[in-house]
């Protein structure tokens, strides 16, 4: 990537921001699914100072074990510590692991973008939460009501859920309501979410989608709620609202569908259109949680089965076009070509599917 490196810096000049790096992935044969939410996870700032702290925290040379997270870090790592401050870095080691690890992944298939995140977030999450079952099993002392280790914050001797770094930063809750219709009675369902998977509507905006999942269900005749207080099955109104917004709300907008008729999946390309500030309105908290956007995963392709995934990264006010070696600076008003087209046969078929955002300091929760 010399010439287009040179480039890149030439562009930014001055406004080159002081300590950043911008470095293309080489791709290992269709593994730009994996360097698309790569680049995007980079970018998320706290996300990556957070775990080089713990990696500075926790490597050590006798160090044997090596795992997705220990190879993760190694790769922002390589590239917040390059010298130069554009070029290509190879993430070798990181999709060797992958592989070797999930063989959903081996193929040089087309992968999913969002599957490989979704994997991702959980198995970074699962080996920190047993690297703290390790850590206290050895530190059976008594210790202060809460205590760091290995990037989690644990919480005294009761059982509660572990806060890793990977929580710290995605997870959010949301709550199940269900009210019975014939006595009125409430019950409501915590669960977690790293990501939040929304249906999309043709000429639609994330905001609608948004208002869609968060809308009131009828459930009758064969799918009435068996409520505890009546002792009987009961229509009821179901709804679903996010109780606690997350630092970074991921959402994935369901672009590939299964069409029963083809007995495949189609992608669908539909312009939906997300901005560069959000406001989340469908909360339990009175207050709306505000957000801006800092990174865009992009489907190139018309079809679920083949195709490719750039991605649009924010940056020190600057946006970033990440093609695998490739990165180029591109304007704020280009971010709208990827929100998908009016019409579903198009020539565009770059389209917006994972979206990044992150909750601004004024909105986020004490």
């Amino acid at each position: 990537m010399g010439a287009a490196g040179s480039k890149l810096e030439k562009a930014l000049g001055d406004q080159f921001p002081e300590g950043e790096r911008y470095f293309g992935l080489e791709n290992f044969g269709n593994t730009c699914y994996c360097n698309s939410v790569l680049q995007s996870l980079y970018f998320c700032v706290p996300f990556r100072e957070q775990l080089l702290e713990y990696y500075a925290n926790n490597k050590t040379p006798s160090d044997a074990e090596e795992n997705l997270l220990t190879c993760l870090a190694d790769l922002f790592l390589l590239i917040s510590s390059q010298k130069k401050k554009t070029g290509v870095i190879p993430p070798k080691r990181f999709v060797q692991r992958l592989k070797r690890q999930n063989e959903v992944f081996r193929s040089f298939m087309h992968q999913d973008a969002h599957e490989f995140l979704n994997y991702l977030l959980n198995e970074l999450a699962d080996i920190l939460e047993k690297e703290v079952c390790v850590a206290k099993s050895d530190q059976q002392t008594s210790s202060p009501s809460e205590m760091v280790i290995n990037g989690c914050i644990s919480k005294g001797p009761q059982k509660e859920p572990l806060v890793t770094l990977v929580h710290k930063n995605f997870q959010g809750i949301l709550t199940n309501e269900t009210r019975c219709l014939c006595c009125e009675t409430v019950t409501a369902r915590d669960e977690t979410f790293l990501d939040l998977s929304l249906d999309i509507e043709q000429n639609s905006s994330i905001t609608s989608c948004l208002k869609n999942f968060s809308s009131t269900e009828t459930l009758n005749a064969e799918d009435k709620f068996f409520c505890d207080k009546c002792c009987s099955l009961q229509e009821a109104q179901k709804r679903m609202k996010i109780k606690r917004p997350p630092h970074v709300l991921v959402i994935h907008l369901k672009r590939f569908k299964y069409i029963e008729q083809l007995n495949r999946h189609k992608k669908l390309s539909y312009r939906v259109v997300f901005p560069l500030e959000l406001k989340l309105s469908n909360t339990v908290e009175d207050a709306d949680a505000e957000y801006s956007l800092f990174a865009v995963v992009v489907h190139v392709g018309s079809g679920p089965n083949h195709g490719h995934y750039v991605s649009l990264v924010k940056s020190h006010n600057h946006w970033l076009f990440f093609d695998d070696e490739n990165v180029e600076m591109i304007d704020e008003s280009m971010i709208q070509t990827f929100f998908g087209s009016t019409q579903e046969y198009s020539s565009n078929t770059d389209h917006g599917y994972i979206l990044f955002y992150e909750r601004l300091v004024a909105s986020s929760t004490s």
